[in-house]
């Protein structure tokens, strides 16, 4: 059996329903998993597909916020990344559907367009000069653009607080590589602190007790801390039809801290081998599958292995999700 995670929350003015998942993913940690899928557009085409295939609905839904992003430089965009942004209008009321009337889990992902310049899809760091170390720089102009943009999404998450629904908070994904902008090579530790005065602002200033805060990379050099993380997480994507225990990626990601924090996995190309998995009491609390091609046909998982999974004694759909809130 897996040793007892922590499942108090790093806020302490955490909300009971905040509380109440974190219990949940404790007790269910090693044991089960819950079931997660990316949906990138307002059609959430995932979904249904995963409902046709196998008769069920993941537990966890994720959502992408990039077209709230207040800095798209319309002008100096491509229409592939323009078709990006319409197809992403209007993901923050699927999420209130989602969670006001299924139930289920939420979690939210943003490439963030960079808050000042930029062209394109400017969160990629090949698209933008913004420097993330000028941007924790009080009185700099990226200082000023990364609060503004900051407390802009802040005000489109208060709805959720509003009405008590706790999110699986991701900021900052993938800061272990150099792609987006917040973890680009300028500093190897820089996406830890725009993490830290990420969690100040939304707890301390905007009071978004709701958030549970989800820390998103294997490697020691940029952890925020364990105060301001709830849960630490990694995105991988094996090679096609490749499904893993993720015992290695386990112990690699959490080996980041001493502290017994409770372990997911963000993003993941193939499907996890549930059974092997929990049979081996892996003690990540879910897994999310990303979105499109990755979850619309075979061509990444076959529907033989996305069957298996769902209807898995060890997986945790949306049927067999206890009301947390």
């Amino acid at each position: 059996m897996s040793e007892k995670k922590i499942t108090k929350p790093v806020n302490p003015q955490a909300s009971e329903e905040v509380r109440r998942v974190l219990e949940y993913l404790g007790q269910i940690s090693g044991n089960q998993i819950i079931t997660g899928q990316h949906t990138q557009t307002t059609e959430q085409a995932e979904l249904q597909y995963i409902q046709k295939v196998t008769g069920k609905l993941p537990a966890l839904c994720g959502f992408e916020l990039l077209g709230y992003s207040p800095n798209i430089n319309y002008d100096d965009a491509d229409e592939a990344c323009l078709k990006e942004v319409r197809e992403n209008i209007g993901t923050l009321n699927n999420a209130l559907e989602w969670a006001k009337n299924r139930k289920g889990l939420i979690t939210f992902t943003w490439h963030w367009f960079s808050p000042l310049g930029g062209r394109d899809k400017s969160f990629y760091a090949y698209n933008t000069d913004f420097n993330p170390i000028q941007a924790i720089t009080p009185g700099t102009p990226e200082h000023k653009a990364l609060m503004s943009d900051m407390d802009f999404m802040a005000d489109k998450l208060k709805i959720f607080r509003d009405l008590h629904i706790p999110i699986l908070w991701r900021p900052f994904h993938e800061a272990d590589g150099d792609w987006f902008w917040w973890g680009s090579k300028i500093s190897r530790e820089v996406s830890a602190k725009l993490f830290r005065l990420m969690y100040d602002r939304y707890t301390h200033f905007h009071g978004l007790n709701n958030l549970i805060w989800v820390w998103n990379s294997p490697k020691p050099y940029n952890y925020p801390g364990d105060d301001v993380v709830d849960i630490i997480t990694r995105d991988l994507y094996p090679p096609k039809h490749t499904h893993l225990t993720l015992r290695a990626e386990y112990e690699e990601m959490t080996s980041i801290t001493h502290a017994p924090k409770l372990a997911a996995i963000g993003e993941i190309g193939t499907l996890p081998d549930v059974e092997k998995l929990c049979e081996d009491h892996v003690p990540l609390c879910w897994y999310m599958t990303w979105s499109n091609d990755f979850c619309l046909g075979e061509e990444w998982n076959s529907n033989e292995q996305l069957i298996k999974t769902y209807n898995s004694k060890y997986a945790i759909t949306l049927d067999k999700l206890p009301e947390l809130y």
